[in-house]
């Protein structure tokens, strides 16, 4: 019993002290997005890991739409949960794009664990307005996490079962359409051989710019 304790204790301190690194990276992230953001005007939030953090030209894609880039790289659903009032509340968006557990699994997070805090998530965003549209992004696949792919399979499935279940959800997959069949398209990312160059944020628009409500 005390030896459990003190696991979930350590893990708890490991926790904290990695949502306390992001403090600096969060709050010039909404520096950024404070100047920026007319209150006025519908907002789109996208948010999560580092896949969004480093699409660099979303306003662009969407010229139509106010885009919020959110995204603070190393994340996990967890970090977001802990942050979500600064970086997603704040700015009342209509719709909320998340990008969350592929570090999450990479971390050897299980997907039930992931999915759970996902929901905490979700709950938040819509205690706070329960119309806000919510599209959940699949987990991707990459060069350098391809030995977890069945993980993030199974993950994706949660996630779009989840999406099914509840109004105002929605699930894009970008799993099979970075695929070529049952292989991964390597020329979609960059030389770390997990983020992704222009090819692969195509791809991206291309699933996601459907569920822009």
């Amino acid at each position: 019993m005390l030896y459990r304790i003190s696991i979930l204790l350590f893990l708890f301190g490991q926790m904290v002290a990695a949502q306390a690194g992001f403090e600096n990276e969060v709050k010039t992230i909404t520096a950024h997005n404070d100047s920026i953001w007319n209150q006025k005007e519908s907002t789109i939030v996208f948010t999560g890991s580092s896949s969004i953090r480093m699409w660099k030209d979303l306003q662009e894609r969407f010229p139509d739409q106010q885009v919020l880039n959110t995204g603070f790289g190393g994340s996990q659903a967890s970090d977001l949960l802990y942050f979500l009032d600064d970086l997603v509340l704040k700015y009342k968006p209509k719709t909320v794009f998340i990008y969350e557990g592929d570090n999450d699994i990479s971390a050897k997070k299980r997907p039930k664990e992931i999915l759970g805090t996902l929901q905490e998530i979700i709950q938040k965003i819509k205690k706070d307005n329960p119309e806000t549209n919510i599209v959940l992004i699949s987990a991707k696949p990459s060069i350098s996490r391809w030995k977890l792919r069945s993980k993030y399979k199974r993950l994706n499935r949660k996630l779009e079962k989840l999406a099914q279940k509840e109004q105002y959800i929605d699930y894009a997959d970008v799993w099979y359409a970075m695929l070529d069949g049952k292989k991964l398209r390597t020329n979609l990312f960059i030389a770390d051989g997990l983020h992704m160059n222009k090819m692969g944020y195509d791809i991206w628009y291309y699933q996601l710019k459907p569920l822009i409500k």
